[in-house]
């Protein structure tokens, strides 16, 4: 079998017929040409399957609900060396069935894209957030943390080889299977191509199954999870600058530069605030790496692999250290009648080192007890 056509179908009655129809006429411009259309039937209630039984497709049921899910089960199921999928709305161009299919198969590429933002976009077929913000921003961010070179990343009109794909590792069960889907590809290196295609408006009728902010996020997050190592770094960098500059802060008192009055307490507050948000992204990368095959910096390794005895009294140190500032400060405002203490500075300095390890050590603590329960 050289092409399997896999359609994501839940209830898509009103157009199923029509999108068989349109990949069946393209597909048959090469007779030489061997493919078989599958339906990933994701539950439906309505005639779907029927209706693709009886247009000669094969409908592959998958219990698993969500989009990426049906892709799943129907890419699996599929018996040709290239597998092509597109969402069975009747919004995609399926007459470029075969010129997607060409393209991937002559390049021999990994995977062709049919590109809707190079091509025509007819009037109410993609919402104004989604084709000038969603889609360009998700897009860019892929392109520049997987070095990729793409103007589609969500194009659900897509060919894959499927040998290929079966060395990603595809886990997504929702709509971010199309953002995984692509930076799997590119961290495995693999080739790519893209045609001009385009797309159309759905019946007017027709319930969409993707949520804007919903599904939005989730390919956000997903982009984002696969590069701990830029948080790793932006966490890091946060913390040392800012704690550098609150000592020196400390040291020098509030001075002028350039007209400018820097170092004050409110200097110094921005300056806790900006390590303590450095700490939670830093934190956030690490537990990121018990997920990921990627590794972390030294640094951070060794506080993932620390020895529990060492977390121990580290937290207890901390806690200890935090409660004798909060005992002499007590001590010191009822000595003084709990009124006129004048220690805004000092205090500032004392809790941003003390209360940048505490989250780390705390932040470790979540660490070590994912990893505790990952590891069994």
């Amino acid at each position: 079998m050289d092409l399997t056509f896999v359609f994501p179908c839940l209830n898509e009655s009103r157009t199923i017929a029509l999108c068989i129809t349109a990949v069946r006429q393209a597909l048959e411009a090469d007779p030489s040409l061997n493919y078989e259309i599958v339906v990933a039937d994701n539950g439906s209630t309505d005639d779907s399957r029927q209706i693709a039984i009886s247009l000669g497709a094969r409908v592959v049921p998958v219990s698993q609900r969500g989009y990426g899910a049906a892709l799943r089960g129907g890419i699996e199921a599929a018996e040709g060396k290239y597998v092509m999928f597109a969402d069975a709305d009747g919004t995609y161009c399926y007459e470029h069935s075969l010129e997607l299919y060409r393209a991937t198969s002559k390049a021999d590429a990994d995977m062709g894209i049919a590109s809707r933002m190079k091509g025509v976009i007819e009037p109410g077929a993609m919402p104004t957030l989604h084709r000038h913000l969603g889609t360009p921003v998700l897009t860019t961010l892929i392109n520049l943390l997987f070095h990729g070179k793409l103007s589609d990343c969500n194009s659900g009109f897509r060919c894959l080889k499927k040998t290929a794909y079966n060395t990603w590792d595809i886990r997504a069960s929702g709509m971010e299977f199309a953002s995984e889907l692509l930076i799997k590809a590119l961290k495995n290196k693999a080739s790519t191509v893209e045609i001009v295609s385009g797309l159309r408006p759905a019946p007017v009728d027709r319930v969409p199954h993707l949520r804007t902010w919903r599904d939005g996020m989730r390919h956000l997050l997903f982009i984002l999870s696969e590069r701990p190592r830029l948080f790793e770094l932006k966490g890091l960098v946060l913390i040392v600058v800012a704690t550098l500059l609150q000592a020196v802060a400390a040291f020098t008192g509030p001075i002028n530069l350039g007209g400018l009055n820097i170092f004050n307490i409110h200097s110094q507050v921005l300056l806790m605030l900006t390590a303590l948000l450095g700490t939670q992204i830093y934190m956030l990368s690490a537990a990121m790496f018990l997920q990921k095959t990627e590794k972390p910096r030294p640094i951070t390794r060794r506080l993932i692999e620390m020895d529990e005895g060492g977390l121990f009294f580290l937290l207890a140190s901390l806690l200890a250290a935090i409660g004798l500032v909060i005992t002499w400060l007590v001590v010191t405002w009822a000595l003084s009648d709990f009124k006129n203490l004048s220690f805004a500075g000092p205090l500032v300095v004392w809790m941003h080192f003390l209360a940048v390890p505490a989250m780390v050590a705390f932040g470790l603590l979540g660490v070590h007890i994912l990893r505790k329960g990952r590891l069994g």
